[in-house]
């Protein structure tokens, strides 16, 4: 597997005199659709598309129900999603409140099938 990348240049948003620099960014190739996903993993299963379908549809209604709820939702090698808050500080632990809350992020944390993966990706430079 390979992942292309180009070139971009950056400035420091602290420091708009400073030079900028360069850095890496990953290039997208496309993008998957939750039905081709379905579809892959038929071909790889002995379940039709049409059910893995129905399982993918449960769990993009659930995963936002259980995060909501205020669960980590564990889904094995896959990995981990669970909830993050950014808030502003406060003085006192008595003087934080749910308005302090500015929002929230979805966060995942690769299990150790995609780690493997992602550990094994090579990078190609394009323009």
């Amino acid at each position: 597997m390979s992942v292309n990348y180009t070139i971009v240049a950056r400035g420091n948003p602290g420091d708009p005199q400073s030079p900028k620099k360069y850095y890496s960014q990953a290039k997208s190739t496309g993008a998957v659709t939750l039905r081709e996903l379905a579809e892959q993993i038929a071909a790889r299963s002995t379940v039709s598309s049409i059910d893995t379908m129905a399982v993918l549809e449960g769990l993009v209604t659930l995963l936002p129900k259980n995060i909501a709820d205020g669960k980590t939702v564990k889904l094995g090698d896959l990995g981990n999603f669970r909830l993050s808050l950014r808030s502003d500080g406060a003085d006192t632990a008595e003087d934080v409140t749910a308005q302090n809350i500015k929002t929230n992020h979805l966060r995942f944390r690769a299990g150790k099938e995609v780690k493997k993966v992602l550990n094994n990706i090579d990078y190609k430079k394009t323009s």
